[in-house]
């Protein structure tokens, strides 16, 4: 695989929730992170996302909020 982000974490694919026309998929980073992303049905059966698959978390972000309680 070859792409210009430089944030991108590989990990494993923990959860795999489909619902009418998105998903939700929850990859497991290590030390406790988890990330989770929607996106179409279509593009998990293209790349055949399965738990326990090796995933990479791309993220591209023109936007950072950060809030504290």
């Amino acid at each position: 695989m070859k792409i210009s982000a430089r944030n991108r974490f590989k990990g494993k694919v923990i959860e795999v929730t489909k619902g009418a026309t998105t998903a939700h998929v929850r990859i497991d980073l290590g030390d406790g992170l988890v990330v989770t992303s929607s996106i179409t049905n279509e593009a998990v059966d293209e790349l055949g996302l399965a738990v326990g698959g090796d995933a990479y978390a791309v993220i591209k972000a023109s936007d950072v909020m950060v809030a504290v309680d």
